[in-house]
């Protein structure tokens, strides 16, 4: 039996009698958790209903990939928090009401959607593609807010020309490194959690840190171009990120 296969035996495929005994305990967690991220100011109110929706889904999909979540909720809201005043003397600090409903679904709704394929459609592929998702929602956030806060010289991702902070595709050392790091903590764990066996660190950190560096290159090219708007970028790494995920998990086999 494969690593992937253990993990589906281990959870349980998806069913109707499972999401029936999985959705008390989803309905409180997940009621915890957006209360909870409400009160911290994290989210708007709006934002906590979107996250409280996406956060029960996944947990209804594959219990285990809440640990993940939750970890780059912790990570990110921390790395928000880094430099505040700093980030607010630029005009870049996130808003104090706490992230919206769209831009708490651009980061999360790729991962709940692959976490529900790999339950109910038997694809065990997609857990890989949730952990990616995850992980490159965590390298993004935390590169831009870790670089906004530690480096005054970020560049843009294109040109390798100097540009102000917060500048759409703009990257810093201290951003990047930042961001590899969350990448590898949300990954890890994604493996002790069981949502994908132990050769998906590698494989969910090398597809979010891929992920964080095309969002970086959306941000230069479409989004300055007014192609695209910043939860449509964000949404759209997701998504490169868990494909990525997903193609070398095949390529992997």
């Amino acid at each position: 039996m494969s690593g992937l296969d253990a993990i589906i035996a281990w959870a349980g495929p998806g069913s109707w009698q499972l999401i029936e005994g999985r959705a008390p305990v989803g309905l409180a967690v997940t009621a915890a958790f957006a209360v909870a991220a409400r009160v911290l100011r994290s989210v708007t109110l709006g934002g906590a209903v979107a996250g409280a929706v996406a956060t029960f889904l996944l947990w209804i999909a594959w219990p285990p990939a809440f640990a993940a979540l939750f970890t780059v909720f912790v990570l990110t809201s921390a790395a928000t928090r880094v430099g505040y005043r700093s980030k607010q003397q630029l005009g870049v600090a996130e808003r104090r009401e706490g992230r919206s409903a769209s831009q708490v679904l651009a980061n999360l709704s790729v991962a709940t959607v692959a976490a529900l394929a790999a339950a109910y459609l038997q694809q065990p592929l997609f857990l890989f593609g949730c952990a990616g998702a995850l992980a490159e929602a965590a390298a993004d956030t935390v590169s831009s807010e870790m670089g906004q806060a530690l480096s005054r010289e970020p560049f843009l991702i294109t040109t390798f020309q100097p540009v102000a902070a917060g500048t759409n595709g703009g990257v810093s050392g201290a951003g990047t490194v930042a961001g590899i790091a969350a990448a590898l903590v949300v990954s890890g764990v994604c493996v002790l959690a069981r949502v994908v066996p132990g050769h998906g660190l590698a494989i969910s950190v090398v597809a979010g840190t891929a992920g964080m560096f095309f969002d970086s290159l959306l941000g230069a090219t479409l989004e300055r171009a007014r192609l695209l708007d910043n939860d449509q970028v964000n949404f759209t790494s997701t998504l490169f990120g868990a494909a990525l995920a997903v193609l070398i998990a095949k390529l992997w086999q």
